[in-house]
């Protein structure tokens, strides 16, 4: 695994959160897969909204890039890996580009990833050059390699911009201010992509925007060192069905996690805890995170799907839940608007949706089985009787500890596990 790999790059950053960053890396991914190249698209920090568009329009899976949670050794094979098989990798950065320890820039740095910073420029006109002098120079060893303006007035408001650019910065196009691609968001970030009927649409006109503002030829090439070679995960789970609760309730799911699953031997089966009124036949239950909030009443009233996961648990087989499919188990959830929908009784306790965020931080946590990396983000707060497993902790000294819950084989917690931070302890939850 000596070879070094070679391939244009781009990690797309802004000033903010907010800017535009999703819709302009899912605009350049649907613009060089139409005209024929293979592009991978990563995400850079812990994300599920957006990967759920940058894989609708590069075509490909999108996995996460992170020094902390996901690693550096792990995030060099997956760009080495990338670089094998793409035409084109597309980095979205995370907030603002310096924002957060490890950052946007942290990654470009560690990488060399040349950085194009996408800028709101609606109500600007100059300034636009030294906010992006800005970003370009804040950090002397950041590989900066361009900027896009977002939300441009016009033709002419455009041409404005690039001209007070200096040279030594590219240009790569500008995206007017149009209601048709913008991407529409809730109370946790985008919506999911499967809900966006029009979402090709809205891709193939930001493509189009695109292609029309500048030059569209590919970036330069930047070459990555092949990883150490490292051997394959021990089979733990050979023969293990597995459960997945996947619809428009339960879809915040790694795809790493996925992957490490099937790694480990087991054999995945999706189901819906909305439509389906019976489980697969399954040793364990994986619930992931979503939506619950969003579908109290059809959740509540699948009598036989609540009947069916209580039946298991009580069958002593394993569940792990995440987040939303925390609050499943829980006796009831309610709406920010008050209104409750009864949940599987399998967890003592409420939760409610509040109007801000109550916690987004990074999480490691030490439990039996091991310690184990993910994040939390979640706008609603729970009051559970129930004494913790474990508590995690957040790795920039936030205040976020979020509680795992521990009842029989059934394991529960707010945290969104990275399980490939821990392959043994991934396995020992869903073991028989």
């Amino acid at each position: 695994m000596s070879e070094t790999r070679a391939c244009p790059t781009l990690l797309i950053a802004a000033p903010a959160s907010g800017q535009g960053k999703t819709t302009v890396t899912a605009a350049l991914a649907r613009l060089h897969a139409r005209q024929g190249r293979r592009v991978r698209v990563f995400k850079c920090g812990p994300d599920f909204l957006d990967p759920m568009i940058l894989e609708r329009a590069s075509g490909q899976p999108v996995y996460q890039l992170d020094l902390w949670m996901v690693g550096e050794a792990e995030c060099r094979r997956q760009l080495w890996q990338a670089a094998q098989e793409a035409d084109l990798i597309l980095v979205e950065g995370v907030m603002g580009l310096f924002d957060g320890t490890p950052s946007a820039a942290d990654l470009a740095r560690t990488f060399g990833l040349p950085v194009l910073a996408v800028i709101d420029a609606a109500a600007m006109a100059q300034t636009f050059a030294a906010v992006a002098h800005g970003l370009a120079t804040f950090q002397a060893d950041l590989p900066f390699s361009g900027v896009l303006a977002n939300r441009v007035g016009s033709a002419r408001h455009a041409e404005l911009l690039r001209a007070s650019l200096p040279a030594t910065q590219r240009w790569y196009g500008g995206l007017p201010r149009a209601a048709g691609f913008e991407l529409p968001c809730r109370h946790l970030g985008l919506v999911q992509a499967e809900e966006l009927l029009d979402l090709d649409q809205r891709l193939d006109s930001a493509a189009d925007a695109l292609a029309a503002s500048a030059d569209t030829a590919l970036p330069a090439a930047v070459s990555f060192a092949a990883p150490q070679e490292e051997g394959d995960v021990e089979p733990l789970l050979r023969g293990v069905r597995i459960g997945v609760a996947r619809d428009a309730a339960f879809a915040f799911v790694y795809a790493a996690n996925l992957d490490l699953l099937r790694r480990l031997g087991a054999e995945l089966c999706f189901f819906s805890p909305l439509d389906d009124e019976t489980l697969p036949a399954v040793d364990s239950l994986y619930l992931p995170g979503g939506y619950p909030e969003l579908h109290l009443a059809r959740l509540a009233g699948n009598r036989p799907m609540r009947a069916a996961i209580r039946a298991h648990h009580a069958a002593g087989k394993p569940i792990l839940a995440e987040c939303g499919g925390m609050l499943y188990l829980l006796d009831g959830l309610s709406d920010r608007h008050g209104q409750r929908g009864e949940m599987l009784g399998l967890l003592p306790g409420e939760a409610r949706l509040q109007p801000r965020l109550a916690a987004l931080a990074l999480q490691a946590v030490d439990l039996p089985e091991g310690r184990v990396r993910g994040h939390t983000y979640h706008h609603s707060t729970l009051d559970c009787a129930l004494q913790p497993l474990a508590r995690g902790a957040c790795p920039n000294g936030r205040g976020a500890a979020e509680a795992v819950y521990r009842q029989g084989r059934l394991t529960a917690s707010y945290i969104h596990f990275y399980m490939p931070s821990n392959p043994r302890a991934a396995a020992a939850w869903f073991l028989p």
